[in-house]
């Protein structure tokens, strides 16, 4: 057989063989309305993962204590949540987090009903805000803010509702002064004449993680391959978002049920808080460990070592 025929052969071989089954692993975001979040959503629907031979289970929970409970229990391998999660690897979890998804928490902001008396920040003084989640990242928001203004932690009330709908609930119905809840939320409420953003919370907190990527600790240690592969599918797809509006803002109003308006806004107002390729900033960890310590989440600040791993990043796909 000639050299010609020999490598026609192979070809048809590698032909037959069956492909490799992609891994399906489980993966949550914190809440469902969070635009930050919809590099899973894309990255499977583009069939970005799969080039990585990945596939992906997404589910949606009502909070970051939740998303928390189902890495701890193994019913989870990945979960996309704010950065305050990583105290709980500290307090000895099973999860770790393995990059950074988003900086600046242009995400988030203060949102009230158009009717209520409170016009600006500095109407929000000894308020009562709400959020989904204790200990949460909307709650350290809260709290940062008061302290950034000088009123100290408490000098913003906070309490956690259990879901952002439930939050949300509250704030129209005036059991809360308002709620740190997604910029989306905002647009929306502020589109439908229901509710107005006082203001985002980029600003206040411009050197921060705002949301991280968090993996079971036994996954990390037990198929770091995966891990590894995961991850270049999510930043492949954070690549294709910064390149992609158009078709970005089409599932965008799919999956938070937005309007075109306000998945353009968005879009607008976050794409360049998505991190490019995962990577941890000094900077911005120090003022996430030192809200450990104002939250009283924990007595002392933590080590790197001891909430993250840098083995996966910066990631390249």
């Amino acid at each position: 057989m000639n050299s010609k025929a020999t490598l026609l052969a192979a070809a048809f071989l590698l032909a037959a063989l069956p492909a490799r089954a992609a891994d399906t692993v489980h993966v949550a975001k914190a809440v469902s309305t969070q635009w930050a979040f919809l590099p899973l959503d894309i990255g499977h629907e583009e069939g970005i993962f799969a080039k990585h031979g990945v596939d992906l289970d997404i589910v949606a929970m009502t909070g970051e204590a939740k998303l928390m409970q189902g890495l701890t229990a193994g019913s989870l391998d990945f979960g996309v949540a704010g950065s305050p999660g990583a105290a709980l690897a500290v307090k000895g979890a099973p999860v770790i987090a393995v990059a950074v998804l988003t900086n600046q928490p242009r995400n988030f902001s203060v949102v009230v009903t158009k009717d209520s008396p409170i016009k600006t920040i500095a109407d929000l003084k000894g308020k009562l805000i709400s959020g989904a989640t204790a200990g949460g990242l909307p709650e350290w928001l809260v709290k940062h803010l008061a302290v950034v203004k000088g009123w100290g932690p408490t000098g913003i009330r906070t309490i956690a509702l259990g879901s952002p709908s439930a939050s949300l609930s509250a704030v129209m119905t005036h059991q809360v002064d308002g709620m740190m809840t997604s910029t989306t939320t905002g647009y929306q409420l502020e589109e439908k004449g229901q509710g107005r953003i006082i203001t985002q919370m980029g600003d206040f907190a411009p050197h921060f993680h705002t949301e991280m990527v968090f993996a079971r600790r036994s996954l990390v240690d037990s198929n770091p391959d995966l891990v590894k592969r995961f991850l270049q599918g999510l930043f492949a797809t954070v690549a294709f978002i910064k390149t992609n509006k158009d078709k970005t803002d089409a599932i965008a109003t799919q999956v938070l049920r937005q309007t075109p308006m306000v998945a353009s806004r968005t879009y607008d107002n976050e794409v360049q808080t998505l991190s490019s390729d995962g990577n941890f900033d000094p900077a911005a960890l120090a003022v996430l460990k030192q809200s450990f310590i104002e939250m009283k989440i924990l007595d002392k600040k933590p080590s790197d070592a001891q909430m993250l791993t840098t083995k996966f990043v910066p990631v390249k796909f």
